[in-house]
């Protein structure tokens, strides 16, 4: 019996020192934003890893996934004859959803592990202690940049994503399917509010905070020399995905 209470207790614990760790160290970081000297250099470095780098996945990602959704849904409101409201459920879908989820997750995979990686190196080489030695900051220097870029980037990317995405599913139901381009414009347009807009936006900038501080605390936290690294890319990863998906219900929930 006290074997499974450990075997239960311990992976609890594990979290709940985790999710203490990730508030403190957002806590840290949040007051680092207001206070000098301001990185504005380092911070364009991380719009660009961030954001011009990473829009070449987003693209790809967001034309296919649009014109699989327009596959998908003409497939079946075949069956109804309502293949005219296809543009509309596209649309809608890329706004309000798929575009910050799938932009969150992508960059998650290529930023986020970027950062664990590039902060565990530094922890593991003795660099971080470098840092507090010379009575410098290593949150304000290391974590600030990386998560004001993030959040900056990440509503422009789903901005990116949207766009593709209705491309995509143009180009498939039109192009591919046969369908009326003039009614497939009308209906993507018709059904928008500007609350699928910024409600999609809001979920971007939450996804961007949320990548940025836990790949950056993953990679600041590395023990365990080169192991360590990978450990922590991999858990920057994965962490940063659940939480987006997690953080996403209750976005939704809060937000429609």
């Amino acid at each position: 019996m006290k074997n499974v209470l450990e075997a239960i207790g311990r992976p609890v614990l594990r979290l709940l020192e985790g999710v203490g760790r990730f508030f403190e160290l957002l806590g840290q970081t949040i007051r680092g934003f207001f206070l000098p000297p301001y990185q504005i250099s380092m911070t364009a470095k991380q719009v660009v890893r961030v954001g011009v780098d990473s829009v070449p996945v987003v693209f790809l990602t967001a034309l296919f996934t649009g014109g699989v959704l327009a596959l998908q849904t003409f497939k079946g409101f075949q069956r109804f004859h309502a293949e005219g409201y296809i543009g509309s459920v596209v649309a809608l879908s890329m706004l309000r959803e798929l575009g910050p989820v799938l932009t969150g997750l992508m960059v998650t995979g290529r930023a986020g592990s970027a950062m664990a990686a590039e902060l565990g190196s530094m922890r593991v080489t003795e660099q971080i202690d470098a840092l507090v030695s010379l009575a410098t900051d290593p949150v304000q220097y290391l974590f600030v940049p990386r998560v004001l870029a993030s959040i900056i980037v990440a509503p422009m990317l789903v901005v990116l994503a949207d766009v593709t995405g209705i491309l995509g599913g143009y180009v498939v139901a039109v192009q591919y399917l046969g369908a009326n381009p003039v009614v497939y414009l009308n209906n993507t347009f018709q059904y928008l509010d500007m609350e699928d807009m910024t409600s999609g936006l809001i979920k971007a900038a939450v996804f961007g905070l949320l990548f940025s501080m836990i790949g950056c605390q993953t990679g600041y936290d590395t023990k365990g020399g080169a192991e360590g690294v990978g450990t922590s890319t991999t858990s920057a990863v994965v962490l940063g995905s659940l939480a987006i998906l997690i953080a996403d219900f209750f976005l939704t929930k809060v937000l429609f």
